[in-house]
């Protein structure tokens, strides 16, 4: 006989999970109270606000291919925790999300707090379900674990009334969960093989979620083999080494305009992961729906992806790094119709990411290629969104896998709790979390966080007082009308010194390196504010201009 409690919380221990994130509520005390027993198993991280809480769970997720675990309370608790679980939804990343529920017998009043959740997370999760009987959590818990990692990944919400959670009863033991993967036809292959050997100008876009280092490393093995250009999706960028001959940039906001190009004339255009949303193609223009005017492969772990907004010419439904480790093993095909291609398409991407020089106090180009010298090849750097985010997705080279964290939905506030979440899961590394003045102050609370647990995250604030890409909108289409975009800031430095960290200011380019340097070095973790003129809205775009 054991809580419902406990066996939410052996579901966890059996399948993995060595860390959750929360902020505690009475809706779930149970949970809490078994989660007491195996300390010494899942070390549990206390948050400020549940968005920064299931942000953290989601970056989590991303860093170690585990589903993040976040646990909310009811109602105020889980409508916070939502955005987090909207990322987790559009980023195809594993989630469980545990939200504490009113007690059975007060459903469906209204009660304290009381919410549909099915109803609620209906559209940002792959399953919705409230456990009404103790003894089915282990059923429950082991569906969600299955659901929330099978075909494309995702999270997953489970309602645990309080009642339930801490009524005794005689269930099985939760084992853990093996997911089944697609396989890939030896038909698929053939096919695949025979449609690159009479390609004209093949492109790789590579992306999506679940990547993997072995997926990395069989992706540069069958690129190599074949001479093949590689692209990655909107903020898929460490999926393949930035510096190799063979890559030719990022597909998404700000892409190189013959990047563009090389997309729109591809013969064949190998997707191989991405789900082809609004960002990677352009606001769908870069392919048009249904029928691309370029011949597509389409290789996705899931077939309800699979020719859901293009009809793909070869779609193929598998595992992504078992399908690259197939493409790494084949007979390679004549690559020599596109060869030269390949490696022009490197320089034009080294071109495009080498910055030209601004006459600004505060040169964003010159901060970014002393932050390329400066940051060690393993260093994981995060994100929120913002014009910003614009500067560092052009400029940073990504060597390694897991060493980009930034949220394909395009939420605000990402940066600062994936950039605690990535410290806690590797201490070891340099991690550096950038935000803009207000993509910063949705999140900053979980400096605390940061200050409980150690997690020495060096946080770079890019500070032109307003909401930026708001700001250019708004000035292309309703000009010198400035309304609701402009901020009035606090002391950034000094509100990370509050919360025991090192404060820097920058307002100059000279000034920056050293800031760098010293907040690497620091055994706190640090902030460097940058002031920057708020002309330089994007790279190669004056505010005035628009």
């Amino acid at each position: 006989m054991r809580t419902g409690g406990q066996m939410v919380v052996e579901a966890l221990v059996a399948n993995g999970i060595d860390r959750v994130f929360c902020v505690p509520g009475e809706s779930y005390l149970s949970v809490l109270d078994a989660l007491y027993d195996v300390s010494n198993q899942i070390q549990v991280t206390v948050c400020r606000q549940e968005g920064g809480a299931a942000n953290m769970a989601e970056a989590y997720a991303k860093l170690t291919g585990k589903p993040g675990v976040v646990m909310v309370t009811r109602g105020p608790g889980a409508t916070n925790a939502s955005i987090g679980v909207h990322t987790g939804f559009q980023d195809s990343t594993p989630m469980i999300v545990l939200v504490g529920q009113v007690a059975r017998d007060q459903a469906d009043r209204e009660a304290f707090q009381e919410i549909d959740y099915r109803r609620m997370f209906g559209q940002m999760a792959k399953w919705v379900a409230e456990i009404e009987e103790t003894s089915r959590v282990p059923e429950y818990m082991s569906r969600a674990f299955q659901t929330a990692q099978a075909g494309r990944p995702g999270p997953v919400v489970l309602a645990l009334p309080e009642d339930m959670l801490s009524e005794k009863a005689d269930a099985p033991e939760t084992r853990p969960v093996t997911i089944a993967r697609p396989g890939l036809a030896a038909a698929d292959l053939e096919k695949f093989r025979a449609r690159l050997a009479k390609g004209k100008r093949p492109l790789l876009m590579v992306g999506g979620g679940g990547w993997t280092p072995a997926a990395t490393a069989a992706l540069t093995k069958f690129a190599e083999a074949n001479d093949l250009p590689v692209s990655c999706a909107f903020r898929r960028q460490d999926c393949f080494d930035n510096t190799h001959p063979l890559y030719a940039g990022h597909v998404g906001i700000g892409a190189d305009p013959k990047l563009v190009d090389r997309v729109k004339t591809a013969d064949p255009l190998i997707v191989i992961g991405p789900r082809l949303g609004e960002m990677t193609t352009g606001g769908y223009e870069l392919l048009k729906p249904l029928h691309p005017d370029q011949p597509l492969i389409h290789v996705h772990p899931s077939g309800e992806e699979l020719n859901r907004v293009y009809a793909a010419e070869l779609p193929i439904q598998a595992d992504v790094t078992q399908f690259l480790e197939a493409c790494a093993s084949m007979e390679p095909v004549d690559s020599s119709a596109w060869a030269d291609d390949a490696k022009s398409a490197h320089g034009d991407y080294m071109d495009f990411t080498t910055p030209a020089p601004l006459t600004s106090a505060v040169d964003m180009g010159a901060v970014m290629d002393t932050i390329r010298d400066v940051l060690p090849d393993d260093a994981i750097v995060t994100n929120g969104a913002g014009n910003y985010a614009i500067w560092v997705h052009r400029y940073y080279r990504y060597k390694k896998p897991g060493t980009q964290l930034a949220p394909t939905s395009g939420a605000m506030g990402y940066g600062v709790p994936a950039g605690v979440a990535a410290k806690l899961c590797h201490p070891d590394r340099v991690v550096v979390s950038f935000a803009g003045d207000g993509c910063f102050q949705m999140n900053c609370n979980e400096l605390g966080t940061a200050l409980q647990y150690g997690a020495k995250v060096l946080f770079i604030v890019i500070n032109n007082a307003m909401y930026g890409t708001i700001r250019m909108h708004q000035e292309r289409r309703f000009p010198d009308r400035v309304s609701a975009t402009d901020i009035i800031n606090p002391d950034f430095p000094a509100l990370c010194e509050s919360y025991g960290g090192k404060g820097y200011l920058v307002t100059e380019t000279a000034g920056f390196r050293p800031a760098l340097e010293d907040a690497i070095a620091s055994d706190k973790m640090a902030l460097i504010e940058i002031r920057i003129d708020p002309e330089d809205i994007a790279p190669g775009r004056k505010l005035s201009d628009l």
